[in-house]
């Protein structure tokens, strides 16, 4: 490193999207998890995209998008489809909180 530069390091709160202040941060962040769980099994599996697509008849490209993190065309229900055909079974537990007024 070149001189000393002073980097703040700020401690996130479990949600990235919401550290962002994304208006859909918890499904943001649902889709993130589904999606790392997906490349996890890619990978664990040894799987292209080509094959992926040939064992679950879902298209290469979304499974390259999924890789690539562009998760937009993709809804949380259509990700556990995906982990459903790859032979994995999605179980989601639900805590709801209220939210922290913004005073």
């Amino acid at each position: 490193m070149k001189g000393k530069e002073n980097i703040a390091v700020v401690r996130g709160r479990g949600n990235v999207f919401r550290d962002l202040g994304r208006i859909n941060a918890d499904t943001d962040q649902f889709k993130a998890i589904l999606a790392t769980e997906i490349i996890n099994t890619l990978d664990r599996d040894r799987l292209t995209v080509r094959a992926a697509q040939a064992r679950t008849g879902i298209a290469a490209a979304d499974f390259s998008r999924i890789r690539h993190a562009d998760l937009g065309r993709f809804t949380a229900d259509r990700l556990i489809t995906v982990l459903n055909r790859l032979g994995s079974r999605v179980e989601v537990k639900v805590r709801v909180r209220p939210a922290k007024s913004a005073a």
